[in-house]
């Protein structure tokens, strides 16, 4: 089970200001090249990172299923493998090729929700860009805790969102809702995740 604080900044302007304020802890900038999507009662993604959508680096293949967010703390189970960025690159072009990858998340859904094979095979249902600054907090601001800073794009408009994992939710809001407080950055508790957004075509709450 993923336990995550997702707080949505309204705009541009919130995300560059707690960049800024976040810049001297930053850890690493993540930037999946391009993600494939597909969904039935789960949600299933070839995710490709790295600067070329031609040449990944690396590739992860994940099932998100059974999400639930309340007051700014999501619930989801998650599974994440590797993939050869190859593999991957060969079913971002024709996601019926997921059929033949040897992986219990393929494995998982096929028996769960009938899909895959000839009668029901993965189709792709699009995808979404999302820039990532991954950063650490430091000693007495909530030290251990690791923030992340996204920005999404998707074809209808852009989301601001920083969410951090963690096995202490009510602890790591409070730390969080501080920082931004401080910060003086605005924010609101995500009521959607980015799934929920692509599927409803539109920048949801």
């Amino acid at each position: 089970m993923e336990v995550e604080i997702k707080l949505r900044l309204p705009d541009a302007a919130a995300h560059r200001r707690l960049s800024s304020f976040l810049a001297p802890r930053l850890l690493r900038t993540d930037a999946p090249a391009r993600p494939l999507t597909a969904a039935t009662a789960a949600q299933r993604d070839v995710r490709l990172y790295g600067t070329d959508d031609r040449d990944p680096s690396r590739a992860v293949l994940t099932l998100k299923r059974r999400p639930r967010i309340d007051a700014g703390v999501s619930r989801v189970e998650e599974v994440v493998e590797p993939l050869d960025p190859t593999v991957a690159l060969t079913c971002v072009d024709n996601p019926a090729r997921l059929n033949a990858v040897d992986s219990p998340i393929v494995r998982l859904v096929s028996d769960e929700y009938g899909v895959g094979g000839d009668k029901a095979p993965f189709v792709c249902l699009g995808g979404f860009r999302n820039t990532r600054g991954v950063y650490e907090l430091e000693e007495g601001e909530g030290q251990g805790l690791v923030l992340e800073l996204d920005e999404t794009h998707f074809d209808f408009g852009t989301n601001y969102e920083l969410e951090c994992e963690t096995a202490e939710p009510d602890r790591a809001k409070e730390v969080l809702e501080r920082l931004l407080t401080v910060a003086g950055v605005p924010y609101e508790y995500s009521r959607s995740n980015k799934f929920a957004c692509f599927m409803a075509g539109k920048l949801l709450p």
